[in-house]
């Protein structure tokens, strides 16, 4: 199965943008330190300096987090505009290439008020490691390309094209890209946005 989107190979091939200074902008634009916004997005300082230096890169739900605790969209931080509409076809999904890595999301829906999931398709190049995460919510994956180490609590599962995961993600978890093939990964999530104080 060929996962590759029409927009995959021009959108992976672009420099990717600094969103670090961005953040650190609207940040300071709001008076808040790094540790109101850790607190807000239980991310830990030191990971949200290295993301504003551009050190680090977020992931798709992290990034989502910063944007909620500055009281924003990633959509407004990056701006990329996306007006809504319930379809969405596969020629106009929104996406993003984040990291020194080129990780390609593709949003398969912009979401709306009240939305309680986040669903994506996400590519990961060999060797990727993920973010060792742990936050309120859960989070469900299916793998379309690919193979995976999926590490959650003190399991650890290989996963192949067809198998799935739906967890908790107050459990702490991460996962390590196998082989040399990209991955497809079909992610629905639920990541509440915690504003923090004001």
């Amino acid at each position: 199965m060929t996962l590759s989107g029409p927009t995959e190979t021009s959108q992976a091939e672009q420099d990717t943008p600094n969103y670090g200074a961005v953040i650190r902008q609207r940040r300071k634009a709001l008076g808040m330190t790094l540790d109101d916004v850790a607190k807000a997005t239980n991310l830990t300082i030191g990971f949200l300096s290295q993301v504003e230096r551009g050190i680090s890169s977020p992931s798709l739900s992290s990034f989502q987090r910063i944007a909620g605790a500055l009281q924003t969209s990633l959509e407004q931080l990056i701006k990329v505009p996306e007006p809504y509409s319930e379809f969405v076809s596969r020629d106009n999904r929104q996406t993003y290439v984040l990291g020194k890595a080129k990780r390609l999301y593709e949003k398969l829906g912009p979401g709306f008020p009240g939305a309680l999931t986040y669903p994506c398709i996400i590519h990961r190049p060999p060797g990727h490691v993920s973010e060792h995460m742990q936050h309120e919510g859960e989070v469900f994956c299916y793998l379309l390309e690919g193979s995976l180490e999926y590490h959650l609590g003190d399991k650890v599962f290989i996963m192949t094209p067809g198998d799935s995961i739906h967890h908790d993600t107050a459990k702490p978890h991460y996962s390590k890209v196998l082989g040399d093939e990209t991955t497809a990964e079909l992610w629905v999530s639920s990541t509440p946005i915690n504003y923090g104080k004001g």
